[in-house]
């Protein structure tokens, strides 16, 4: 089993996505985690929305530093990816075992206004990690 971290600023969000996708679409060969630069301290309800919506779990997630994921006896990554810019242009701590990285930029579904809009911004981002995740565990 490979591990895969999924970065962004706050870990509110897009990160939160990416790790529930990832966890159910590569079952039994990814084991997902998120984690933020700055965490907000809180995943944000519409993420745990979109997630109930799609039959995923909603439950057990959390708002972290990355640097959880950079001391020692934290799992081993395999794979980090950053789905924000600010996140991918901040200088990362070392991570441990030399990981591959990538990088998605993907907007930020928490910043749109309105109620409707950002229930919106929340499904294209979640089909976005979708299709992402998807060939990444295709290829």
């Amino acid at each position: 089993m490979k591990n895969v971290l999924f970065l962004c600023t706050g870990n509110s969000a897009r990160s939160v996505l990416a790790e529930a996708l990832m966890n159910h679409l590569g079952a039994g060969r990814y084991r997902a985690f998120s984690a933020g630069s700055s965490p907000k301290g809180a995943v944000h309800p519409r993420a745990l929305e979109t997630l109930k919506a799609h039959g995923l779990p909603a439950t057990g997630y959390r708002s972290k530093s990355w640097n959880e994921f950079a001391r020692d006896g934290a799992p081993t990554m395999d794979v980090i990816v950053t789905v924000c810019d600010n996140a991918a242009n901040e200088a990362c701590p070392m991570w441990p075992g030399r990981p591959a990285t990538a990088h998605w930029s993907l907007p930020d579904p928490a910043a749109v206004e309105g109620v409707e809009e950002q229930r919106q911004a929340f499904e294209n981002t979640y089909r976005d990690l979708e299709r992402r995740i998807s060939a990444f565990l295709t290829s």
